[in-house]
């Protein structure tokens, strides 16, 4: 691994870290060509990781542990902390590059990551991606929190947030400030058992009778048979916006829905919805349900693809069950975060002058004191 103090300061192997995933490739999928999906340059990306820093920095955060990669994430961030560096421009925490050795650009990548920043302390795991990224993370975070962005096309998982508000809530976690009991709470997540596949899904299953995975992302309905998702948003784009139109359900309920599509048999329901940006698309329903946890369900589909988080993934000739769970990921509560910091008191403070001559005032950061002044 290769490491940059943005500090002049010697590498630390101690104290708190957070780490950073950025998926280069996510937002680059298929649905560019057939939609109207918005571009996730990769520019943006890091400057996003450069807001984190920032903002990790700020809050007494030891290192961040990074993720390198080909297409200019990583090699961003490292001109512009050599830069912050070289003006004296305040306080950074060491930057820690984690190099995979082979790199395989595939979702082993990313857990391969997250592998390595447990080990390497973590206290936290920020990815930058879509719905399949934050997938791959998933499988190997443990008790690990997780902060999942959007940089995606279709993303129901990972949520919008301003990577400085990000990063001051992860920081928070990191350092202690906020217990990340209280600050987290655990996904829900749909097991997939095929044959010998196993697989976990944390926003939707969805079973086609469409016979070849193909270029993965799915924007059609002609071929959907079954969907199974773990909640349901109305204001969700996606297979999950189906559902969410049919049987609201919030990520912290204990169910989730079943959606079987009509394909010849009596339409109960249609529902137009927006499967992909630009496109709204009109779905016959012939019954939906809610899907209680811990009941496997198996498919009446008995050959075809079946697709996680929204990307075709296997062909199937064995029976798929689908088993809701309530043992996913610890996902960090940004806005839980920042009402502990609001009501403790935690960046509250007094405006102070530096010991360096750098001309950036510093901040004294308040105690933990309850709230009182």
């Amino acid at each position: 691994m290769a490491q940059f103090s943005g500090n002049g300061r010697p590498p630390r192997a101690d104290g708190s870290a957070i780490g950073v995933i950025a998926n280069p490739m996510s937002g680059r999928d298929i649905r560019r060509l057939v939609a109207h999906a918005s571009v996730f340059p990769n520019a943006e990306k890091a400057n996003m990781v450069l807001r984190i820093v920032a903002a990790a920095g700020a809050l007494g955060v030891d290192r961040v542990l990074l993720s390198t990669d080909e297409f200019g994430v990583a090699a961003g961030v490292l001109r512009a902390i050599r830069q912050h560096a070289a003006a004296g421009s305040g306080p950074l925490p060491e930057l820690v590059f984690c190099e995979l050795d082979p790199v395989t650009g595939t979702a082993e990548d990313t857990r391969a990551l997250v592998r390595r920043m447990r080990a390497d302390g973590a206290a936290l795991i920020v990815v930058l991606g879509g719905d399949g990224t934050v997938r791959a993370a998933a499988g190997e975070l443990g008790d690990t929190p997780l902060l999942p962005l959007s940089t995606g096309t279709n993303n129901a998982f990972p949520q919008m947030w301003e990577a400085t508000v990000a990063g001051a809530a992860a920081a928070l976690v990191a350092v202690g400030r906020v217990d990340a009991r209280d600050a987290t709470r655990r996904a829900k997540v749909l097991r997939v058992d095929c044959g010998p596949i196993s697989e976990i899904a944390l926003v939707d299953v969805c079973v086609s009778v469409t016979d070849h995975v193909g270029a993965r992302a799915l924007w059609r309905a002609d071929s959907l048979r079954e969907l199974y998702c773990t909640f349901a948003e109305p204001h969700a784009i996606g297979l999950s916006s189906i559902a969410g139109q049919l049987l609201p359900t919030a990520r912290d309920e204990p169910h989730g829905v079943a959606v079987r599509f009509a394909a010849g048999e009596p339409t109960r329901d249609s529902v137009l919805a927006p499967l992909a940006p630009g496109k709204l698309t009109a779905v016959e329903v012939a019954a939906f349900e809610t899907l209680p946890p811990g009941q496997p369900h198996t498919s009446d589909v008995s050959a075809g693809t079946v697709a996680l988080d929204g990307e075709r993934e296997f062909e199937f000739r064995d029976p798929v069950t689908v088993t809701l769970s309530d043992r996913g990921p610890r996902v960090l509560d940004v806005r839980a975060v920042l009402a502990t910091a609001a009501r403790d008191g935690l960046l509250r403070g007094s405006p102070t002058v530096p010991e360096s001559a750098t001309g950036v005032t510093s901040w004294r950061v308040a105690p933990h004191n309850g709230g009182k002044p």
